[in-house]
């Protein structure tokens, strides 16, 4: 499990096509210590497994079913990435509850600047609209963010300078595809509201 908290803006330093999958390597100094084969770290808020670890660089096998629902298959040597290891027990819970695993893809639609902070709107999917509510937590590429606005297709969060400077979405462009994971506290919500209903 994971905060949605990022420690550090990382790096691609090498992608290798597999066919079916992608071995990317990454540098990150501060995820990588302590690292070992068999850990997780969350690229742009999708789960991955230490492979190999050399230095401050790790390696980590993307399938396919990852590349084709998250936004890593866009990543190419010199991307910069989103970087968190999992929250340890008796921590705080800097952030919301993120598990890492992709719902959807979203595009930043458009970024409106203000003096202390930006406001960014980033494209929904029909299909994940119902979890998003006004007020609500969404990670987007592995930040957890408050939602500002919720429209039927549409999102948009407000970017303090923090979080401009230390993750990915200082750099995204209008265009530019993200990660999306909806809370999934709506989901098992909707799961078993849905299962009472068929049982009346």
């Amino acid at each position: 499990m994971f905060t949605g908290i990022v420690e550090e803006l990382g790096e691609i330093t090498a992608v290798e096509n597999l066919g079916d999958a992608s071995r990317f390597r990454l540098r990150g100094p501060v995820v990588t210590e302590g690292a070992k084969h068999g850990d997780s770290i969350a690229v742009n808020g999708v789960c991955l497994t230490v492979v190999d670890h050399e230095g401050d660089e790790f390696t980590a096998d993307v399938m396919a079913e990852t590349l084709n629902r998250s936004s890593l298959g866009a990543l190419a040597v010199g991307s910069r990435v989103n970087l968190e290891r999992p929250t340890a027990v008796g921590t705080r819970l800097g952030g919301h509850i993120v598990q890492g695993h992709v719902d959807g893809t979203g595009e930043v639609l458009e970024r409106k600047p203000s003096e202390h902070w930006e406001i960014v709107k980033i494209s929904l999917p029909a299909d994940l609209s119902r979890y998003v509510v006004e007020k609500g937590s969404i990670t987007v590429d592995g930040i957890s963010l408050t939602v500002v606005d919720a429209g039927p297709d549409y999102f948009t969060v407000s970017l303090i300078p923090t979080t401009l400077a230390l993750t990915t979405l200082g750099l995204k462009q209008p265009g530019d595809p993200v990660n999306l994971e909806v809370d999934v506290i709506a989901k098992y919500v909707e799961r078993l509201m849905a299962s009472q209903g068929a049982g009346r």
